[in-house]
Protein backbone atom coordinates (compact mmCIF):
# COMPACT_ATOMS: atom_id res chain seq x y z
CA UNK A 1 0.00 0.00 0.00
CA UNK A 2 2.73 2.41 0.97
CA UNK A 3 4.66 1.80 -2.26
CA UNK A 4 1.70 2.43 -4.54
CA UNK A 5 0.57 5.51 -2.60
CA UNK A 6 4.10 6.91 -2.69
CA UNK A 7 4.58 6.15 -6.37
CA UNK A 8 1.35 7.72 -7.60
CA UNK A 9 1.71 10.76 -5.35
CA UNK A 10 5.34 11.26 -6.38
CA UNK A 11 4.62 10.98 -10.10
CA UNK A 12 1.51 13.19 -10.24
CA UNK A 13 2.00 15.80 -7.53
CA UNK A 14 3.82 18.30 -9.74
CA UNK A 15 1.00 18.59 -12.24
CA UNK A 16 -0.81 21.61 -10.72
CA UNK A 17 2.22 23.91 -10.59
CA UNK A 18 3.45 22.74 -13.99
CA UNK A 19 0.06 23.39 -15.59
CA UNK A 20 -0.14 26.75 -13.81
CA UNK A 21 3.27 27.73 -15.18
CA UNK A 22 2.30 26.68 -18.71
CA UNK A 23 -1.03 28.53 -18.60
CA UNK A 24 0.46 31.73 -17.16
CA UNK A 25 3.58 31.74 -19.33
CA UNK A 26 5.89 30.94 -16.43
CA UNK A 27 8.83 28.57 -16.40
CA UNK A 28 7.55 25.01 -15.92
CA UNK A 29 11.02 23.90 -14.84
CA UNK A 30 11.37 26.46 -12.03
CA UNK A 31 10.15 24.11 -9.28
CA UNK A 32 12.39 21.32 -10.59
CA UNK A 33 15.39 23.63 -10.52
CA UNK A 34 14.50 24.75 -7.00
CA UNK A 35 14.16 21.16 -5.76
CA UNK A 36 17.48 20.25 -7.39
CA UNK A 37 19.07 23.22 -5.62
CA UNK A 38 18.30 21.47 -2.34
CA UNK A 39 21.24 19.17 -3.18
CA UNK A 40 23.31 21.11 -5.70
CA UNK A 41 24.31 24.72 -6.18
CA UNK A 42 21.88 25.81 -8.89
CA UNK A 43 24.22 28.33 -10.46
CA UNK A 44 26.94 25.69 -10.93
CA UNK A 45 24.84 22.73 -12.12
CA UNK A 46 23.39 21.92 -15.52
CA UNK A 47 19.67 21.39 -15.86
CA UNK A 48 20.25 17.64 -16.28
CA UNK A 49 22.06 17.43 -12.95
CA UNK A 50 19.44 19.61 -11.26
CA UNK A 51 16.70 17.41 -12.71
CA UNK A 52 18.31 14.24 -11.30
CA UNK A 53 18.89 15.90 -7.94
CA UNK A 54 15.26 17.07 -7.90
CA UNK A 55 14.07 13.55 -8.66
CA UNK A 56 16.07 12.19 -5.72
CA UNK A 57 14.90 14.95 -3.35
CA UNK A 58 11.27 14.68 -4.39
CA UNK A 59 11.24 10.88 -4.16
CA UNK A 60 12.86 10.87 -0.71
CA UNK A 61 10.75 13.65 0.79
CA UNK A 62 7.63 12.10 -0.70
CA UNK A 63 8.55 8.71 0.75
CA UNK A 64 9.05 10.21 4.21
CA UNK A 65 5.65 11.91 4.20
CA UNK A 66 3.94 8.90 2.60
CA UNK A 67 5.37 6.62 5.27
CA UNK A 68 4.22 8.94 8.06
CA UNK A 69 0.72 9.20 6.61
CA UNK A 70 0.58 5.45 6.02
CA UNK A 71 1.29 4.98 9.71
CA UNK A 72 -1.01 7.73 10.98
CA UNK A 73 -4.05 8.03 8.73
CA UNK A 74 -7.32 6.55 9.93
CA UNK A 75 -8.96 3.80 7.91
CA UNK A 76 -12.19 5.79 7.54
CA UNK A 77 -12.17 8.75 5.16
CA UNK A 78 -8.49 8.16 4.40
CA UNK A 79 -8.43 10.30 1.25
CA UNK A 80 -9.98 13.30 3.00
CA UNK A 81 -7.58 13.03 5.92
CA UNK A 82 -4.64 12.70 3.51
CA UNK A 83 -5.60 15.93 1.74
CA UNK A 84 -5.98 17.73 5.06
CA UNK A 85 -2.61 16.38 6.20
CA UNK A 86 -1.06 17.46 2.90
CA UNK A 87 -2.34 21.01 3.48
CA UNK A 88 -0.64 21.04 6.88
CA UNK A 89 2.51 19.57 5.34
CA UNK A 90 2.45 22.31 2.69
CA UNK A 91 2.42 25.02 5.33
CA UNK A 92 5.24 23.31 7.21
CA UNK A 93 7.29 22.70 4.04
CA UNK A 94 6.69 26.03 2.32
CA UNK A 95 6.34 28.52 5.18
CA UNK A 96 8.67 27.09 7.86
CA UNK A 97 11.26 24.66 6.47
CA UNK A 98 11.89 26.22 3.05
CA UNK A 99 12.50 29.80 4.25
CA UNK A 100 14.91 28.52 6.88
CA UNK A 101 16.91 26.11 4.74
CA UNK A 102 15.95 26.20 1.04
CA UNK A 103 15.61 29.75 -0.34
CA UNK A 104 14.98 28.54 -3.90
CA UNK A 105 11.90 26.64 -2.70
CA UNK A 106 10.77 29.57 -0.57
CA UNK A 107 11.00 31.84 -3.64
CA UNK A 108 8.42 29.78 -5.56
CA UNK A 109 4.85 31.05 -5.74
CA UNK A 110 3.01 29.63 -2.72
CA UNK A 111 -0.38 28.66 -4.18
CA UNK A 112 0.84 26.51 -7.09
CA UNK A 113 3.12 24.65 -4.66
CA UNK A 114 0.26 24.36 -2.18
CA UNK A 115 -1.84 22.84 -4.98
CA UNK A 116 0.98 20.34 -5.66
CA UNK A 117 0.86 19.30 -2.01
CA UNK A 118 -2.92 18.85 -2.18
CA UNK A 119 -2.52 16.75 -5.33
CA UNK A 120 0.09 14.68 -3.54
CA UNK A 121 -2.26 14.13 -0.59
CA UNK A 122 -5.19 13.28 -2.85
CA UNK A 123 -3.17 10.72 -4.81
CA UNK A 124 -1.69 9.09 -1.72
CA UNK A 125 -5.01 9.13 0.13
CA UNK A 126 -7.05 7.69 -2.72
CA UNK A 127 -4.59 4.83 -3.18
CA UNK A 128 -4.50 4.05 0.53
CA UNK A 129 -8.27 4.23 0.83
CA UNK A 130 -8.85 2.09 -2.26
CA UNK A 131 -6.30 -0.54 -1.27
CA UNK A 132 -7.60 -0.78 2.30
CA UNK A 133 -11.10 -1.44 0.96
CA UNK A 134 -10.13 -3.96 -1.72
CA UNK A 135 -7.36 -5.81 0.10
CA UNK A 136 -8.21 -5.34 3.72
Amino acid sequence: DLFYAWLLATLLSGLPSTLYALVTGGDPTQATRAAGAMLLRAEEASFGKLFLAAAVVHACVSLLWAWLLWLALPVRHTALWAVLAAAAIAVLDLRIIAPAFFPEIAALAFWPQFADHLMWGACAGVVLQYRSRTLG
